[in-house]
C-alpha cells in the first residue's frame, strides 16, 4: 500500500514539474522567426519531395552531352528539369549546387544525390526556388535510391544558411 502512495505522489510531483516547465518556457518563439534580425531573408528549410524540386542542369566539363544525360536521369526520378545548358568555365569538383533562400530544402535533397560531395553556393539575392546543378569534371554518376536515403540520414535536416532565418513551418 505504501508503494502505491509513493508512486502516486511521484507521479503528481512529475506532472507539476512538467506543467511549470511548459508555462514558463522562454523558447516558445524560437524557430518561428522570433529572433530573426530585421531584413534577413527567410530560408525555406523544408525538405522537398522530388516532384517539387525544380533544377537546371549545367555541364561544366569537356564531356559533350553530359548535362542532357544527367537531366534525363533527374527526369526519370521525377524531378522538374527546367534548363539544360553548358558553361565554358570548367569546374574541378563533383558538382556545385547554386540556390537562393527558397531553394535551401531542394538543394539539401539534391546534395544527397551526390552523396554530400557537391559544393554548395548560397546566393542570398536569388529570388526563385530553382537549384542550378553544375556538373564538374569529377562527376561519375548520381547515387542510387538506397544511397540517397543513407546520405540524407548522414546529412541530417536542412539548416538555414548564415545570414538567413528559417521560414516558419507552413509558410
Amino acid at each position: 500500500m505504501r508503494a502505491l502512495v509513493v508512486v502516486g505522489l511521484l507521479a503528481v510531483v512529475a506532472l507539476v514539474f512538467v506543467v511549470v516547465a511548459i508555462v514558463k518556457d522562454s523558447q516558445s518563439g524560437a524557430g518561428a522567426n522570433g529572433g530573426c534580425p530585421e531584413g534577413w531573408p527567410l530560408a525555406d528549410v523544408a525538405l522537398r519531395e522530388r516532384k517539387d524540386v525544380k533544377l537546371n542542369v549545367i555541364n561544366a566539363t569537356d564531356r559533350p552531352g553530359l548535362a542532357g544525360e544527367v537531366a534525363d536521369e533527374f527526369r526519370n526520378r521525377q524531378f522538374q528539369v527546367k534548363k539544360v545548358t553548358d558553361q565554358k568555365k570548367q569546374v574541378d569538383r563533383v558538382a556545385v549546387l547554386r540556390f537562393g533562400p527558397k531553394g535551401v530544402g531542394s538543394a539539401h535533397l539534391l546534395l544527397a544525390y551526390f552523396l554530400g560531395n557537391a559544393d554548395t553556393k548560397f546566393e542570398v539575392e536569388r529570388q526563385d526556388d530553382t537549384v542550378d546543378v553544375v556538373l564538374g569534371s569529377d562527376f561519375q554518376q548520381l547515387a542510387t535510391t538506397t544511397e540517397v536515403n543513407q546520405s540524407l540520414g548522414d546529412l541530417g535536416s536542412p539548416t538555414a544558411p548564415p545570414g538567413t532565418c528559417p521560414m516558419p513551418v507552413g509558410k
